[in-house]
């Protein structure tokens, strides 16, 4: 079996609402770029990969030529091949190297009619718990789906209990004064006793604000506090300064990283992304750092369709140290370019494929869909918010969005969602 041909298509697929952060927003759409890679006997594995609302055909179709003619099953030699340590300081490649892994993981599943989760040493559990991934959002295009005040938030949160059974709870920080989201956490946590909570502002606060943010919830039921300043020195400061556990996934995406944080511990919990760290695989190594070091581990989410969302799936089912619910945006789609559609969480939690590969198929039709509504609206900047043309946060930031700024940006009024 070896490499015949390699194909992306890019297609945008509608959110409920644009889903504001603290560098920009997605602007009521994902894009993502599907790759999949055929075998000479026919058979078709599927990877996928976002690009910061834009398109990666391109950068696919240019890894063609050292693709042709190559043995799926040799995914070790593949890293070396398309994302070498020394030349990828020139020609970082490492997410497009995880959407190939991805296919080939597919494509041996198909072949050997194995899922992937048995092909990287069997699963040990049957489903993967999720939390709810809460953003503060403007509005979509028939006005709906804003999450603005803190009263809209608790809306938000109960009719993502209400539906998917969510236990646990994530909010996307990093857009209005600390002070506000502060508010809005605390608010948050009485609204849902029982459950338990993060924070993520995506590292902008000042190590000193988060310190004081820190402080101000060490009395709720929080999993960990992500990101809330940048860098390893940072996030050290802060461990040093309170109880909650630290996350990372901005800070700790390497094996360089992961082993600077073990020697000066910066983070307890970990979250590994299939597309950040290059692979199913490569997560699965980190994993068997972070047991070997007794640090916590969790499943990151990048904004995931059908395709990446069961990679996600596949490595939390192998992980045995995975003690934490996993994220997803998976939630906020609208629709999915895979067979069946979205995938159903029940209580909170989602079944592992078992099917042969990755147990996703394409479906076609709407694949052709949203490669023609990305064709009509091509990309967005996905590091820009349509409600503050020319803004751009520094690190730390200060200079954050009004709270008190209600509706939709005329920046969107192109977006139809």
């Amino acid at each position: 079996m070896r490499i015949a041909d390699v194909r992306a298509t890019t297609v945008t697929v509608p959110l409920e609402a644009p889903l504001r952060h603290s560098n920009g927003a997605h602007w009521g759409r994902f894009v993502r770029t599907i790759v999949e890679v055929e075998t000479t006997d026919g058979l078709v594995g599927l990877g996928e990969m976002g690009g910061g609302g834009e398109s990666a055909e391109a950068a696919v179709e240019a890894l063609r030529p050292y693709l042709l003619g190559h043995d799926p099953a040799r995914t070790e030699a593949l890293r070396f091949m398309v994302a070498n340590p020394t030349a990828s300081l020139y020609n970082n490649r490492t997410q497009l190297l995880a959407a190939l892994e991805f296919a080939c993981l597919d494509l041996l599943g198909r072949h050997t009619g194995l899922p992937v989760h048995a092909l990287l040493g069997g699963a040990v559990r049957e489903e993967v718990e999720f939390a709810s991934y809460l953003f503060f959002r403007y509005p979509s295009a028939d006005g709906s789906g804003e999450v603005r005040t803190v009263d809209q938030l608790l809306t938000h949160a109960a009719e993502l209990k209400e539906r998917h059974g969510f236990r646990v709870h994530k909010l996307k920080g990093g857009v209005f004064p600390p002070d506000h989201e502060l508010a809005a956490y605390r608010a948050l946590a009485e609204s849902l006793p029982g459950d338990r909570f993060r924070y993520d502002p995506n590292g902008v606060l000042s190590v000193e604000e988060a310190i004081r943010f820190a402080h101000a919830i060490e009395d709720l039921d929080n999993d960990y506090i992500e990101d809330p300043c940048y860098g390893l020195n940072a996030m050290r400061r802060l461990r040093e300064r309170t109880r909650i556990p630290t996350a990372t996934n901005t800070v700790v995406v390497n094996f360089e990283q992961l082993a600077a944080n073990v020697l000066q511990p910066a983070v307890d919990v970990v979250l590994l992304d299939t597309t950040f760290w290059g692979g199913i695989r490569p997560c699965l190594k980190a994993a068997g750092v972070a047991e070997t070091f007794q640090l916590g581990l969790a499943v990151h989410s990048s904004g995931e369709l059908g395709i990446q969302l069961a990679t996600m799936l596949h490595l939390g089912a192998v992980v045995p140290n995975l003690a934490f619910a996993a994220d997803a945006h998976y939630h906020h789609l609208r629709d999915d370019v895979v067979v069946g559609g979205k995938r159903e969480y029940v209580e909170g939690r989602m079944a592992v494929p078992d099917a042969p590969g990755l147990g996703v198929d394409l479906d076609r039709d709407k694949v052709a869909e949203y490669a023609e509504l990305y064709r009509e609206l091509g990309g967005y900047p996905y590091d820009r918010d349509p409600g503050r043309p020319g803004w751009y946060p520094l690190l730390p930031n200060a200079d954050f969005a009004d709270p008190d700024a209600a509706g939709r940006p005329a920046a969107l009024t192109a977006e139809p969602y």
